[in-house]
């Protein structure tokens, strides 16, 4: 009996998706994953300053194309692509309210940029992403121009030109190092004519200026409460480079002046509105004498109107654009806030007097206290009065007399002394001098300021930067905000305000820079200083020395650095006519400078062609015909064919001239040598026998 009963199916393995490789990867895939890598990277700087919803929404797009892309799948509709850029907007709508601005603008670009990946179809669509990321790239430094960004922002140019170096190459597979080095040459042989119109394009404000790096201005406030200082003071980015024409002064005398706070309410310092008409408040009537110190000083965004500078500062700083006046308590404030890099010179002088040397109604100001607060200090600076020695003391003797006291008095000097003031029924002060005895160089100065003015001495806290890093970086030595400090001013008869830093009372080291903050220290900073102890402070410089030069010669490059320029080669007072006539000049100069390369470059590449044309003029007078497509080893046949075994060795001369330029071992210029032997033999062939007609 026969089974009719069918066999079963054979068994088919379940096909699972593997990552193939790179190399292996069809160029289609390939490429569309190279351009959503490089767009990832271009967005990534952004991301930091949009929304979450941006990135979330950016990151889903882009993942989903490369899954499309590995897998073949089809694209989506144009339905899907709606809603998708719907969603976008709406939730620019509700983060920002408006489509219209800097960041729904950049949202928008980054939304449409990732959109834009799920309709790549034809080449078109590629150049819109292309240009779409040119555009991102310029957004990015409507935020941050630091070199860091510079740099990030140079591989997305390279890569994006890459991108189009592949999309312009439809035919076989071209690899990806190629076209980066096509894209990479293709840039410099711009790179001359990008610097020329760095160098030469007019600065035109507002055009020219660009915002700063948004996170700029970390730095000194115009109020002070405890604990303030301390927590600049762990913040190491650079508020100033100085570079001192001659020796620099010394640590303990680099004081740069910033916010004046003579008003107190009890937990914060602002500054000091006159209490009485301006003609009864104190006069700077500053006066100087000793040396000099003038410097250079490369100031970073403060987004503060008052410029630290060092006391005493005797000229105004011409800062372009921005006008900068002296106050009485010789702050130097700016017009409005400075909120970009800027640079100027200066002139100090140490040694100096300033205030009225007799006393004035307008000092009452500097002695006021807010009423109910910190009644302990109050009755310990009463209890001092009181003591015969200080009963008729002048300031400078009370001044010193507390000194004294900080000196021996338990205080202790640390970067985290705690928090003040949690418990209400206790002043701040209070806390401070009488019982903790714990805190930084703003507690010590308005502690000071309270007992002096219980002393009844005009006394006031003046904030800013002590002190510079004692190796200089490329010539210039870099104030930090770390050397933000707070120390005290008081008035004494005949002598003006008189500067006194209780800081130096407790921790000399500090105020002479050798006393290292103690700062937590990154991961990778404990593993760098673990293995070389200086290692992280020499890259620390190298960079910062790197940084000072990018911002020097590349963002400080305004309208003010392009005239003198101008001026040191040679221009007297120049102006953009003089602009434009070097301009000329160097677009002659390079345009010259391109005609000569382009020749060299045809007599580099055409050499092949003028030596066939020299074959095919000698063939023609034997009577052989050749056309400009045909190689010499077709010619070397004809010649046989057309003039017999006398020719013989003009066609081994023609096959050796093809193994030139086309065998395994081809030469990358003619053998001038082959080619005259083949025109001698071409000529004795030619005067042995009349020529044949070309067939």
């Amino acid at each position: 009996m026969s089974d009719n009963t069918a066999p079963p199916p054979p068994q088919v393995p379940e096909r699972r998706w593997s990552w193939p490789s790179w190399g292996h990867l069809p160029r289609e895939a390939r490429d569309t994953l190279f351009l959503l890598c490089l767009i990832g990277w271009t967005v990534l700087p952004h991301l930091f300053h949009l929304p979450p919803w941006c990135a979330a929404l950016t990151a889903t797009v882009l993942l989903a194309r490369a899954w499309l892309a590995l897998t073949g799948a089809a694209l989506p509709g144009r339905w899907v692509l709606l809603a998708v850029l719907l969603l976008a907007t709406g939730l620019t709508l509700w983060s920002f309210q408006s489509l219209l601005g800097r960041e729904p603008g950049v949202a928008m670009v980054v939304s449409l940029m990732a959109i834009k990946t799920l309709e790549l179809r034809a080449r078109r669509d590629a150049f819109v992403v292309f240009f779409l990321g040119f555009f991102l790239i310029l957004t990015q430094f409507l935020y941050s121009q630091n070199l860091l960004v510079g740099l990030a922002m140079l591989v997305s140019v390279w890569g994006l030109l890459s991108a189009l170096v592949l999309a312009s190459m439809p035919v076989g597979k071209p690899s990806l190092g190629m076209a980066a080095r096509l894209a990479g040459k293709t840039a410099l042989l711009g790179a001359p004519l990008m610097v020329l119109m760095f160098v030469l394009f007019p600065r035109i404000s507002p055009l020219w200026g660009v915002p700063q790096d948004h996170r700029a201005g970390m730095g000194l406030s115009n109020s002070m409460a405890m604990g303030s200082v301390a927590l600049l003071a762990q913040n190491e980015n650079v508020a100033m480079r100085i570079r001192f024409e001659g020796a620099p002064p010394a640590v303990q005398e680099a004081y740069f002046r910033g916010p004046v706070l003579g008003h107190f309410d009890g937990r914060e310092w602002t500054p000091q509105a006159p209490s009485f008409p301006a003609a009864l408040t104190p006069r700077a009537e500053l006066a100087v004498r000793g040396r000099a110190i003038g410097y250079e000083v490369t100031l970073e965004p403060l987004n503060l109107a008052v410029i630290p500078l060092l006391e005493a500062s005797t000229e105004a700083p011409q800062i372009e654009g921005i006008q900068v006046t002296q106050t009485d308590d010789l702050q130097w404030r700016a017009e409005r806030p400075i909120d970009v890099r800027v640079r100027f010179h200066g002139t100090a002088s140490p040694l100096f007097r300033h205030g009225p040397s007799a006393p004035t109604i307008g000092l009452q100001d500097y002695i006021d206290l807010p009423p109910g607060h910190n009644p302990r200090t109050l009755e310990w600076a009463a209890a001092l009065r009181r003591q015969p020695r200080y009963a008729e003391a002048d300031a400078s003797t009370l001044a010193n007399a507390l000194m004294a006291h900080i000196r021996t008095g338990g205080f202790g000097y640390t970067l985290s002394p705690g928090t003040y003031g949690d418990d209400g029924a206790r002043s701040l002060i209070d806390e401070f001098w009488l019982d903790r005895k714990l805190g930084f160089c703003e507690h010590f100065a308005a502690a000071f300021v309270v007992v002096m003015r219980a002393l009844d001495v005009p006394a006031r806290v003046v904030t800013g930067y002590q002190g510079f890093d004692p190796q200089p970086v490329d010539g210039y030595h870099v104030v930090r905000q770390s050397h933000a400090h707070a120390w005290a001013e008081y008035w004494q008869p005949g002598a003006g305000w008189v500067r006194a830093d209780p800081t130096n009372a407790v921790a000399p080291e500090r105020v002479l820079g050798r006393l290292p903050l103690d700062t937590r220290a990154s991961l990778v900073g404990e593993a760098l200083g673990a293995v070389h102890p200086q290692l992280l402070a020499h890259l620390r410089a190298g960079w910062e020395a790197m940084n000072n030069r990018w911002n020097q010669w590349v963002l400080d490059y305004s309208r003010g650095a392009q005239l003198n320029w101008l001026a040191r080669l040679g221009f007297n007072e120049p102006g953009w006519e003089d602009l434009a006539l070097l301009a000329a000049l160097a677009c002659g100069v390079l345009s010259l400078a391109g005609a000569a390369w382009a020749w060299w470059e045809l007599r580099r590449i055409d050499p092949w062609r003028r030596q066939m044309n020299r074959l095919r003029a000698a063939l023609r007078r034997l009577g052989v015909a050749s056309a400009d497509h045909e190689a010499p080893r077709t010619l070397a046949q004809r010649v046989r064919t057309q003039l017999g075994a006398s020719a013989e060795p003009l066609a081994q001369w023609l096959e050796q001239l093809d193994a030139q330029r086309y065998g395994r071992a081809a030469a990358r210029r003619p053998d001038r040598r082959l080619t005259r032997e083949f025109s001698a033999c071409a000529s004795r062939l030619a005067r042995a026998a009349p020529p044949t007609r070309a067939r």
